[in-house]
C-alpha cells in the first residue's frame, strides 16, 4: 500500500511570515495539531512544520509573547518528508528513525501533498505495526 492512500491530502499549510496566533487559530479550525510550513504559497515546498507542542514549548515556556511571534520562530525546520509514491512501510521506517507522530508527504515537484499521523497508520494497518511505532518514536534517543 502506497502512504498517498492513507495520508491527509491537501493539509491546510502557512508560510514563514504567518502570525503564530493565525497558525493557532488554523490548528483549531482545521481540529489538528501540526501545520506545514511552505516556501510560498505557489510552490507548496515544505520548509518546516509548527505544531501546538511547539507553540507552547518554543514561544510560552520561554515566557515570549506568541501574539508578537511568527511560524518561522518557533517551527521545526527542515521537516521530515517522505514521497507520496512511497510505501506505507517506507514511511513508517522514517518515522522510527527520526522519532515522528507525523511526516509530511510531497508529490514529484517535491511540494507537500499530504500529511501522515501515526493516528493515520492506526487506522489502515494492523494493531502490531502502531506499537512498534510507538514505541520507536518515543524511546530516548540514547536507548536506541
Amino acid at each position: 500500500m502506497q502512504i498517498k492512500e492513507i495520508m491527509t491530502e491537501n493539509p491546510i499549510c502557512c508560510v514563514r511570515e504567518t502570525a503564530l496566533e493565525e497558525v493557532a487559530r488554523m490548528m483549531v479550525e482545521n481540529d489538528c495539531g501540526a501545520i506545514p510550513v511552505v516556501e510560498d504559497q505557489e510552490s507548496w515546498k515544505p520548509v518546516g512544520i509548527i505544531t501546538d507542542r511547539d507553540i507552547t514549548v518554543r514561544a510560552v515556556a520561554e515566557g515570549r509573547n506568541p501574539l508578537e511571534m511568527t511560524a518561522e520562530e518557533v517551527m521545526t525546520i527542515s521537516p521530515v518528508t517522505v514521497r507520496e509514491d512511497a510505501s506505507v512501510e517506507e514511511c513508517i521506517r522514517e518515522m522510527e528513525a527520526h522519532q515522528l507522530r507525523r511526516v509530511l508527504i510531497v508529490d514529484a515537484n517535491q511540494s507537500c501533498s499530504g500529511i501522515v499521523s501515526v493516528a493515520d497508520i492506526a487506522l489502515h494497518t494492523g494493531e502490531k505495526e502502531v506499537v512498534e511505532v510507538m514505541e520507536e518514536v518515543s524511546r530516548p534517543a540514547g536507548d536506541r
